[in-house]
């Protein structure tokens, strides 16, 4: 499972030109998910970023988690996170999951986030075409693989 979290100060969603979900400060989580992915890959990613101090404190360090901020959560499921680029110019994504796995892993990792974070995490529309607009604050963006561990 890879991930892309991006520090917001708001962000939303439109699916058929309407807005479908929307956040105040948070994070907007791009996730992709592959044909490996279980429960440990949704617990381990929903810790870290719940977890994850991105957000300034008083002294404006990053020390702070969405947790103690309580923040919002934004999540989109996006496959282009598992694009191969290695040969060629058209990206390959024969690494993403497809139909009911993903959506599967996508449900559940909804229900994770919202264990830890303790509150109900919006989200796109999975497998649309998503029009996502972010004030991006910082900006922060990091990237996380479930699968490399050592990042």
């Amino acid at each position: 499972m890879r991930v892309l979290i991006q520090r917001v100060k708001k962000g939303s969603v439109e699916v058929d030109n309407e807005i479908i979900s929307k956040i105040n400060q948070g994070i907007v989580l791009f996730v992709g998910i592959e044909n490996s992915d279980d429960n440990i890959d949704i617990e381990w990613i929903c810790k870290k970023v719940s977890q994850l101090r991105i957000f300034d404190d008083f002294n404006s360090i990053m020390n702070k988690s969405l947790i103690d901020i309580e923040g919002d959560i934004l999540i989109i499921s996006q496959f282009t996170l598992h694009a191969s680029t290695k040969k060629g110019n058209r990206p390959s994504y024969i690494k993403a999951a497809k139909g009911d796995f993903a959506k599967n892993i996508y449900d559940k990792f909804l229900i994770a986030i919202k264990s830890k974070i303790n509150k109900e995490p919006k989200a796109g529309v999975f497998g649309a075409d998503m029009l996502v607009k972010i004030e991006n604050d910082g900006p922060v963006t990091i990237f996380m693989d479930s699968k490399n561990k050592s990042f």
